[in-house]
């Protein structure tokens, strides 16, 4: 990984990370298990960034995509249901910045979404063995 790989995927995870732990210290089970999928997509984007080995580097579009599209469902869940307050304006704030950065690191990665695609693609076709 470059250096500006590296500072993106750093920036990534913190994000990530403080979300996560706004979230699981607020108490309840809706707040616990969001911390949690925070904690769980953490993980997976640093052992994208990481680990090399075929199955890591066939699926490495995926976390970034995944944690994304859970940032997003998480800003969409607070504007629906709530409760609204400042700890939680600031918490979108990070996630609105989270996805700011996963989509910079998508598109320095894959050049557009549909490199994002097709490498998204070729993941999931079956090869064939002779």
């Amino acid at each position: 990984m470059n250096p500006r790989g590296s500072v993106l995927t750093i920036g990534i995870v913190g994000l990530t990370l403080v979300t996560a732990y706004i979230h699981l210290t607020l108490g309840g089970l809706l707040f616990t298990l969001n911390g949690l999928g925070y904690l769980g997509l953490a993980t997976l984007v640093v052992i994208g960034a990481v680990v090399r080995h075929p199955i890591v580097d066939r699926f490495a579009w995926l976390p970034p995509v995944a944690l994304a599209g859970y940032a997003t469902v998480t800003i969409l869940g607070y504007l629906v249901m709530g409760p609204h307050f400042a700890l939680g304006w600031i918490t979108k704030g990070v996630e609105v910045a989270l996805i700011g950065l996963v989509a910079i690191q998508l598109v320095r990665t894959y050049g557009s979404p549909i490199g994002l695609f097709r490498a998204a693609f070729r993941s999931l076709r079956l090869e064939r063995s002779n």
